[in-house]
């Protein structure tokens, strides 16, 4: 499978495609601000054309390109609904000292949006995303679980979880303790091996996390 991405924007947030070896289908997941350019080079490159836009969550970094990419390739954009408001204010999710960066900007919703329910699974270009809620870095953020092969599995962690630290909880509807919670029942139960892909920074592993994160000292797991 192919798993890649890459930091775009003022923000230097993930931008994450998936795709099986050989297809011709992929899923885009957070295509934050600047990231349209860089990913219709590297779609045409890899003879690629996305079925879906997939949400770890609402934030303006993290949805900035999200209803150009839909649109331009006719796809939906998958969302938990408690984030959803996001899409067409997100100045009210980013306080003050960040709204500046969006002045006078208006957003819009893509053509079509599917909210997303936690624990469902969902299959897109031929891969199985498992949607877990993870409320705390906003009340609509989610992680999304994918078997790469019978061997190995990624997380796509959004910014609940980053290697080293976790996501912060200053900003509107954020929790620390919700934030650590969530964290605990639904990242540290994977396996040890389990890939980290966070929304921001270097990949990880739950087992590295687990054993040298200080944020996650004493939450426990499996």
């Amino acid at each position: 499978m192919l798993v890649t991405g890459f930091p775009a924007g003022m923000f230097q947030t993930n931008c994450y495609v998936l795709a099986h070896d050989g297809a011709a289908e992929c899923v885009v997941v957070d295509p934050g601000q600047e990231s349209m350019a860089p990913l219709i080079n590297f779609l045409n490159e890899s003879q690629l054309t996305p079925v879906a836009v997939l949400l770890t969550h609402g934030h303006l970094d993290h949805m900035w390109d999200a209803q150009p990419v839909c649109d331009k390739f006719g796809v939906p954009l998958y969302v938990h609904p408690a984030d959803r408001y996001m899409l067409l204010d997100p100045g009210s999710a980013i306080g003050p000292a960040l709204a500046p960066f969006i002045g006078g900007m208006t957003f819009t919703e893509p053509e079509t949006v599917v909210e997303l329910t936690d624990r469902e699974s969902l299959e897109l270009a031929g891969i199985t995303f498992g949607v877990d809620h993870t409320p705390g870095h906003t009340q609509g953020s989610v992680v999304f679980r994918v078997e790469v092969d019978p061997q190995s599995a990624v997380v796509l962690s959004g910014d609940t979880l980053f290697a080293g630290s976790v996501g912060r909880s200053d900003l509107p509807g954020g929790d620390h303790e919700q934030l650590l919670r969530s964290i605990r029942d639904r990242l540290l139960p994977l396996a040890d091996s389990t890939v980290v892909l966070p929304g921001h920074g270097g990949t990880s592993t739950i087992g590295d996390e687990r054993a040298n994160n200080p944020f996650l000292s004493g939450l426990g797991g499996a």
